[in-house]
């Protein structure tokens, strides 16, 4: 991983065996980040995407392992209990155009190269998780 400032928005380069959320970690860890927009594109060889059933309150995870263009990354950081929490969805498609996946990214290794921008936010922004959901969802912090 290598990443540039530019202004409030972090470019970040990816290469081959690079893992997204591990290099977002890292990048977050590294700079102090605790709210922040992601947006990505790029190549993987690997995903684990999750989807949650709002009925059972469970995810569903699958890996794929292969050829894969990123369609689309979006997402953002936020904290709980004091850490970087990612907030990320992707959608992937395949060499042969016919099929995509899309979901939650639990994990996402490069394949060539990846490119993410992640805009920081001035302020912060913390995860509670809610039983009536079944999900960590976003926590309002007053800051005074």
């Amino acid at each position: 991983m290598e990443y540039r400032k530019c202004g409030t928005t972090y470019v970040v380069r990816l290469d081959v065996e690079d893992e997204i959320v591990e290099s977002l970690q890292r990048l977050c860890e590294d700079e102090k980040i605790d709210l922040a927009q992601v947006s990505g594109i790029g190549a993987l060889k690997q995903a684990e995407i999750g989807v949650f059933d709002t009925t059972t309150k469970q995810y569903h995870s699958n890996t794929y392992t292969g050829v894969y263009e990123i369609g689309n990354l979006t997402g953002n950081i936020s904290t709980m209990n004091g850490v970087p929490y990612f907030h990320l969805h992707i959608t992937i498609g395949n060499i042969n155009h016919h099929e995509c996946y899309s979901g939650h990214l639990n994990k996402g290794v490069v394949g060539a190269t990846a490119e993410l921008f992640v805009n920081v936010i001035d302020g912060k922004i913390d995860r509670e998780f809610s039983p009536e959901v079944g999900l960590n969802i976003i926590r309002f912090v007053d800051e005074n």
